[in-house]
């Protein structure tokens, strides 16, 4: 059964073991009075970051894929270089869980954050179309719900 990139979230799988760790290719968080802190990357072996890196940037760059999608969503936000890290977090994570479930890569494909909340991709089109100046009005199909 392939996972998806967030299974390691849900209360059915076990907490990430080891190996984004280990590589240390993944952003430091310290919390401190209920709020959450970023920190930097914490040092590894720079051969594997690398490798993870130049794999992220290439990942980022490939069409309608998962990955593509979470690092536009992310450079949005948090900017280009951390959206890469947090890639780099994604893969590493992903690898994590093949190689110790022994199961294949499963591709959530570009329209994953799409479909796992619609209302919430209709929004952001609506408010992208009103900042452009237009205005907006929703005529559901008939053939649809």
């Amino acid at each position: 059964m392939a996972r998806s990139m967030y299974c390691c979230r849900t209360a059915t799988r076990p907490v990430l073991g080891g190996a984004p760790t280990q590589v240390r290719g993944h952003p430091g968080h310290h919390e401190s009075a209920g709020r959450t802190k970023n920190t930097k990357v914490r040092p590894g072996d720079p051969y594997l970051k690398g490798a993870l890196g130049l794999a992220a940037f290439g990942a980022v760059r490939t069409k309608d894929t998962y990955l593509q999608v979470r690092y536009k969503r992310l450079t949005a936000r948090r900017g280009p270089l951390r959206a890469l890290v947090a890639v780099e977090h994604s893969i590493i994570t992903e690898i994590w869980h093949m190689l110790t479930d022994n199961v294949t890569y499963h591709e959530l494909g570009g329209t994953y954050f799409a479909q796992r909340d619609p209302e919430r991709a209709t929004r952001r089109a609506i408010n992208a179309l009103n900042q452009l100046g237009y205005t907006v009005t929703l005529n559901p199909l008939k053939g649809a719900a």
